[in-house]
């Protein structure tokens, strides 16, 4: 084989994993996890919320 066949098989290798990861993406369990993921920021964590009535250390005084 050719170098230039070599670069074609490499390009439909590529071009597989490209749309395999498209599929993957798109599909509807990754969907849901996508969705809760960049929701999850909107939510409060209640940690967060009782580390910050803390008054702070008193180091600096």
């Amino acid at each position: 084989m050719d170098y230039g066949t070599w670069r074609g098989v490499f390009s439909l290798i590529i071009l597989a994993i490209f749309i395999a990861i498209v599929a993957w993406s798109f599909s509807r369990r990754t969907k849901k996890q996508f969705d809760e993921a960049a929701n999850s920021i909107f939510e409060e964590d209640e940690s967060s919320i009782d580390n910050s009535d803390k008054p702070e250390s008193k180091k600096d005084e």
